[in-house]
């Protein structure tokens, strides 16, 4: 199975990944039915032709409507803090678009942080009591005044923002600028 082009970019270099939260649709926002016109079109012109053209199991969750993703990023800075940042925002990638799973339940996150060897009752507690959110809303408040960001994937090499699906060569070019 091929990487995505930013793993592929890294691959053996001192460099760093840090998944940050950002939400399209925050809460209370109404999310996407997979099944509308919108999610269908660019799933099927954009996002599926460049997983298969990478070698990358996708699939279209079937959740509907999409859930929320504040308990999930909620749960990445518990994991963060727990040492397993990307660990979990992996899992949390596999669990969503690999396996269908609604990562908008608490009880679903706990398992996926169980599977990390992190404490579950503890985990699902943070998330319960939302002890993470008003960081979570600081992440969220810079993502859009500060850096700007409306789209996603995006990603940061030092002062170089590039967004949305790119090649390797963009990622290779950033890094190599980068030092």
């Amino acid at each position: 199975m091929a990487e995505a082009p930013l793993y592929e970019a890294i691959k053996g270099k001192d460099v760093e990944i840090e998944w940050l939260p950002f939400e399209l649709r925050p809460y209370p926002q109404q999310t996407l039915s997979p099944k509308s016109d919108y999610i269908q079109q660019a799933w099927h012109q954009s996002i599926l032709p460049y997983a298969e053209k990478l070698g990358v199991t996708m699939n279209l969750p079937m959740v509907d409507p999409q859930p929320h993703t504040h308990f999930s990023h909620e749960g990445l800075l518990y994991a963060k803090e727990h040492g397993k940042g990307n660990d979990y925002a992996d899992q949390v990638f596999k669990a969503f678009y690999e396996e269908g799973k609604n990562i908008g339940n608490i009880s679903v996150l706990g398992e996926l942080a169980a599977e990390l060897d992190l404490n579950r009752e503890e985990f699902e507690e943070a998330l319960s009591t939302r002890r993470y959110s008003e960081e979570r809303e600081k992440w969220l408040k810079q993502a859009r005044t500060t850096d700007m960001i409306q789209a996603v994937p995006t990603f940061f090499i030092g002062e170089k923002k590039l967004t949305g699906l790119q090649p390797r060569a963009a990622f290779e070019k950033a890094l190599s600028e980068e030092k």
